[in-house]
């Protein structure tokens, strides 16, 4: 079992905290706060593992995860449209220790080839689905992480979730030897949370709703023995 899941597994709370510069709509998100500070404060707060988002429509860079990776000695999720080789090796190097996969983006055999490289650079392989067709295509689903994302990348997340899609693809998550389901995006209350992990997901990844709310540690406590 990889290092990331067994954070995600072992963790007190089960939420993947994300680290991310920008909302989808461009509003920032850490305002004067620093990112790495956030990330410490995730940790204090129990969480075993972070997300960081690179992609530079949210606001994100390669610094942003070195810088993080450096500082702070959780399991960090690399969330980018990653679609290259080298792009892992580079995450690697970077001290990622999961690579988002997002197979919507990927053709089935490029898919198949990244997880591949992943797991040969020890990396989990952090897969975002919206489909069951989507899902009957991860490959080694026992060995990666399968997320299903609430909304849609197609226009950059910037429309309204959809929390009932997680609970309806989650049966075909399970079904592929899965360990480890997360349910990913548009998650912005404690109690949304709580009702995804009791419905059978071993986490939420939470972005927006955390780094907006005035009391994340609070947000995060809620979630504290929350049955999975």
């Amino acid at each position: 079992m990889s290092r990331f899941i067994q954070a995600v597994l072992g963790a007190s709370i089960p939420v993947i905290p994300e680290v991310k510069v920008r909302a989808a709509d461009g509003v920032s998100l850490v305002g004067e706060r620093s990112p790495v500070a956030i990330a410490a404060a995730y940790k204090e707060a129990g969480a075993g593992c972070l997300s960081v988002v690179t992609g530079r429509w949210f606001g994100g860079d390669l610094r942003l995860l070195a810088d993080i990776t450096a500082r702070c000695d959780l399991p960090v999720l690399q969330k980018d449209f990653l679609t290259r080789e080298a792009q892992l090796d580079q995450a690697c190097e970077l001290g990622a220790a999961a690579v988002l996969l997002t197979a919507a983006l990927l053709p089935r055999r490029v898919l198949a080839t990244l997880v591949d490289k992943a797991l040969v650079l020890g990396l989990t392989p952090f897969v975002e689905v919206v489909s069951e067709a989507e899902i009957a295509a991860v490959p080694h689903a026992s060995d990666c992480v399968i997320a299903v994302n609430n909304k849609d990348i197609q226009v950059r997340e910037q429309g309204p979730a959809d929390l009932s899609r997680s609970e309806r693809l989650l049966p075909a998550v399970q079904a592929t030897g899965c360990r480890v389901p997360v349910s990913a995006s548009g998650i912005d209350h404690p109690a949304q949370a709580t009702r995804l992990v009791r419905a059978g997901f071993a986490a939420v990844l939470v972005g927006t709703g955390l780094l907006r709310s005035p009391d994340p540690a609070t947000w995060l406590s809620r979630l504290s023995g929350a049955p999975r």
